[in-house]
């Protein structure tokens, strides 16, 4: 008996700690190895100084009093973050119920029978003691397999709720930063809706003396009602970036939170966000790793589908007491030891099924992860790319809004000397307007580029 009870705990132990820990596949390893060292296409034209975007917590990057405000509220109450937790805990049960299956499961049993025999009597039987049913010696890495597979999946949840995070955080800054634009807009449109009213009633007064035409007075009219369609536009753009924010909340805005100001500088820090080289972004960025992990999980599952083609070896066994009486049941012991053997000879082709079914989610597994590679890439070269050139832009558009403010005095000056008609300070006033729209939204894009920049770069992990 002691024999038979040390082989089983001797099975046990050596399966149960012959786990693999979940590695890097080899198909990851290849992809890393041919990324060029260099730097991404555009970095030169960006700051080489400043933090790296993955050691600048949020909370030092967005320095705005409403963003130190919205954003613990998104990462607090947000669905999407929630169902990334509720993921982790999923994965990690299961992972719990993969690593269980490579120890015995005993049980506590007392079972009782009672038969007719041939002399015709009855024959009784009990039994008392601990029990195990059908626990497989995973010699062949089966059981193991499945274990590594779930624990790199748990990885692979993990690594996804650190992207989940990340993009909620950018993505409350990019709403943020629309509401700014939406204010900087309705403060503009506001402006030119009082200067065209008051152009109107001057026209209107100069068409009633007879001094213009009424060609003159219905262009005033038209844009001062363009200026009106702007303003509802604004408005109702402001209240659909408004609830896009309350979205990624998930719970409604603070009575007290301090109104938008329409001002897009809070966020110039993260101007000077270095890009690094391309092997550092590897280990930046959360959805790469859990596409790694995901190809891990793959390679693993297919090691589990060939394990299955070997024979597959059960102990079952008890120790405890038996005996054909209840009131003698715990005057004698008994143990029972039994061991078989099963190999796969025919399963209608079940086995190599499965095989094959591994083996192509190994490759679309692959694929996924050269393809997060590549958006990575495109993603920071993307960013890198708007870093400069929407500076410029911006600096030129702010020169065009300033030429255009001047233009528009000169014209002023120019119609009440009657050097020049009402058509030219109505083209004035459009122009100078239409520069203005056009400066908030490169701003906009500015500042929006910015948080892209510090996301794809792995800010905040």
């Amino acid at each position: 008996m002691k024999s038979a009870l040390t082989l089983l705990t001797t099975a046990a132990l050596l399966a149960a700690c012959a786990g693999p820990e979940p590695k890097k596949p080899a198909a990851a390893e290849a992809a890393q190895a041919a990324l060029p060292a260099a730097t991404f296409p555009g970095a030169e034209l960006a700051a080489t100084g400043g933090t790296a975007a993955a050691a600048l917590p949020w909370a030092q990057a967005f320095q705005g009093a409403r963003l130190q405000r919205l954003i613990p509220l998104a990462l607090a109450n947000n669905r999407d973050l929630r169902v990334a937790a509720a993921n982790i805990e999923s994965a990690r049960a299961t992972a719990q119920a993969r690593n269980a299956d490579l120890w015995p499961t005993v049980n506590a049993g007392l079972t009782g029978s009672r038969s007719p025999n041939s002399s015709g009597g009855i024959n009784s039987s009990y039994q008392a003691g601990l029990q195990v049913s059908a626990y497989e010696l995973d010699l062949f890495g089966r059981l193991r397999s499945l274990d590594a597979a779930a624990q790199a999946q748990l990885l692979a949840a993990e690594a996804n709720q650190q992207a989940v995070r990340i993009a909620l955080v950018a993505a409350v800054a990019t709403a943020e930063i629309a509401l700014q634009a939406d204010e900087a807009l309705l403060k503009i449109t506001r402006d030119t809706l009082a200067s065209r009213e008051q152009s109107l009633q001057l026209l209107r007064q100069r068409f009633e003396g007879g001094v213009i035409g009424e060609m003159d007075l219905r262009s005033g009219e038209s844009t001062l009602q363009a200026a009106r369609v702007a303003f509802a536009q604004t408005q109702r753009q402001r209240a659909l970036d408004e609830n896009a924010l309350v979205l990624l909340l998930g719970t409604a805005l603070p009575a007290d939170l301090p109104p938008p100001t329409g001002e897009l500088a809070d966020f110039e820090p993260l101007a000077e966000l270095p890009p690094g080289v391309p092997s550092e972004v590897l280990t930046r960025r959360p959805d790469i790793r859990q596409a790694e992990q995901a190809l891990a999980a793959a390679d693993a599952n297919i090691d589990a589908a060939r394990a299955a083609f070997f024979p597959r070896i059960t102990l079952t066994g008890m120790y405890g007491t038996a005996s054909s009486h209840l009131s003698d049941l715990f005057k004698q012991s008994a143990w029972s030891f039994a061991p078989s053997l099963v190999q796969p000879l025919f399963d209608a082709g079940r086995n190599r099924a499965n095989l094959a079914s591994a083996r192509a989610a190994r490759d679309a597994a692959t694929a996924q992860y050269e393809k997060a590679i590549q958006s990575a890439f495109r993603d920071v070269a993307d960013a890198l790319a708007g870093r400069a050139t929407l500076a410029e832009q911006r600096t030129a558009q702010a020169a065009q809004v300033d030429a255009e403010a001047r233009r528009l005095a000169l014209s002023e000056q120019r119609y009440q000397a009657g050097i020049a008609s009402s058509l030219d300070l109505l083209d004035s006033q459009r122009s100078l307007f239409t520069a203005q729209q056009a400066l908030v939204q490169v701003q906009s894009q500015r500042a929006q580029n910015l948080v892209a920049a510090y996301r794809v770069l792995g800010g905040g992990l």
